[in-house]
């Protein structure tokens, strides 16, 4: 970096905690009351209107911020979720794009008795409620660390913030909107993204690769209708036994490896160095996070294994059945069929599209007893693996780790899939990523009790107005 920066951290810090108390707890405390489910999992998003009081939330706190220059607009286009784009003047230069999403994943299931999905709770220092860690605070705190760089003596490059509503859905519609407001955004030098994960809340966590995903839902159908299991079986085959056969051809069922070549990529050594350093740092966290039930064991030992195998590894997870009634309902029926949706996380290097046509092609052929099977893909991304890390932003995120935090940062892969890194990095081979967030242990994405440590999106705020003022100096 070529000047010092006049950028004062420590009322920085101090600023960005008050904005979170004063303002952003509130929002996100708004926020997650709002059901704003994904179009896959509300195909009636327009009538219910849930995404748009999102969109309408956010964009009514960021018009309102005293930001020089800042320009808020909702763009839609024809049958696409609405998207907000946000424009601030800055220093000359290439521009800083800020990605984040408002959409949210469906309520789940064994919520605490106290919590729910839409009923926000603050205990202690965690929010609790769908949505607020992934992805709700983003737009806040993008918005948050861009005013506190003006407030504070700092400069900026121009950035452009995006918040989408798709993203949870597989970004379907992301595509369109990046073409279309291709010459607004721009070049870009640097990304940053407040949708990843964190091993622990000590420190700044920077995100190296995000696996990719393949989904459809496998079905078999043996009859045209269930019949007396009494009278038929042995006869006619069970489709839950004709799915196994068919899940045999895809997955290890002793150790969950996955048979087909394509889902299978050589792991960089640079990856595998900080997968042994990312375990030094969380010992048995690597595991012990996951709510196992007593006694259980993990399927994958050793600290840096375990690491690669959430963020290298191809696993396949059975997300959701139909066909099966539930147990207090279930007769002694031979049932017609049965149904899985799959779920496949991607090396960050695998071609979604090579391993979808291959995953048709092997459930498809000679099937059992001449069975209908059918796989029908819903959706797709490819991951993404990070471009070598420049000294200025290698050197930013150190001191503004250390500063905040109190300890240098870690960098690490993450398991989840955020379709829009892997679209930026081929549109944009040049430009630096800093992919992070507050997705740290327990917080539970997805799942139920999910949570956003607000000491750690405090910090995180900050440290991210510390890079934003770094690249004007690189």
């Amino acid at each position: 970096m070529s000047n010092p920066s006049n950028l004062d951290t420590q009322s920085l810090s101090a600023w960005v905690d008050s904005i979170w108390e004063d303002e952003i707890v509130p929002q996100l405390t708004d926020y997650i009351r709002i059901p704003a489910l994904s179009p896959l999992f509300d195909s009636e998003w327009e009538e219910s209107g849930h995404l748009e009081a999102a969109v309408q939330q956010v964009e009514a706190w960021s018009q309102a911020r005293p930001i020089a220059g800042l320009e808020v607009e909702v763009v839609r286009l024809p049958g696409r979720t609405p998207l907000i784009m946000m424009e601030i003047p800055g220093e000359p230069g290439d521009s800083v794009l800020m990605y984040g999403h408002i959409d949210k994943q469906p309520e789940m299931k064994g919520w605490r008795e106290d919590l729910g999905p839409w009923k926000p709770v603050l205990e202690g220092d965690k929010l609790y409620g769908r949505g607020g860690a992934d992805d709700g605070y983003a737009p806040f705190a993008s918005l948050a660390a861009i005013e506190a760089v003006q407030k504070h003596g700092g400069k900026h490059p121009r950035c452009v913030v995006l918040i989408e509503a798709s993203e949870e859905s597989g970004s379907p519609d992301l595509p369109a909107y990046i073409e279309h407001l291709s010459g607004r955004i721009g070049q870009v030098g640097l990304v940053v993204c407040l949708d990843s994960g964190a091993g622990d809340y000590d420190r700044l966590w920077s995100t190296t690769s995000l696996r990719g995903m393949v989904a459809g839902d496998l079905k078999v159908k043996i009859l045209r209708e269930g019949v007396h299991s009494g009278d038929a079986s042995g006869i006619v085959p069970s489709s839950f036994r004709i799915l196994r056969m068919i899940l045999d051809r895809i997955e290890d069922p002793q150790t969950g490896r996955l048979l087909l070549d394509c889902f299978h990529v050589e792991v960089p050594e640079e990856r595998t160095r900080q997968a042994e350093s990312v375990a030094q740092v969380m010992g048995e966290s690597t595991w012990s996070q996951y709510p196992f039930v007593e006694n259980a064991e993990p399927m994958t030992v050793g600290g840096p294994n375990q690491v690669l195998a959430r963020t290298w590894a191809p696993p396949l997870s059975i997300t959701g059945v139909d066909g099966l009634p539930p147990l207090s309902t279930a007769g002694n029926v031979l049932r017609p069929s049965t149904s899985v949706k799959l779920s496949f996380r991607l090396p960050p290097t695998a071609d979604w599209s090579e391993c979808t046509q291959k995953l048709q092609e092997v459930i498809r052929e000679s099937a059992p007893y001449s069975a209908e099977v059918s796989f029908t893909p819903e959706k797709g991304a490819n991951g993404w693996n990070a471009s070598p890390l420049e000294s200025w932003l290698e050197t930013a995120l150190t001191e503004s780790s250390i500063r905040h935090f109190g300890a240098p940062p870690a960098w690490m892969g993450e398991g989840g899939t955020i379709p829009f890194m892997g679209m930026l990095g081929d549109k944009f081979p040049d430009a630096q990523f800093l992919i992070t967030g507050v997705l740290g242990p327990h917080s539970n994405a997805h799942g139920p009790n999910e949570f956003i440590h607000l000491p750690t999106a405090k910090k995180l705020t900050a440290c991210v107005a510390e890079v934003l003022d770094a690249a004007t100096r690189a």
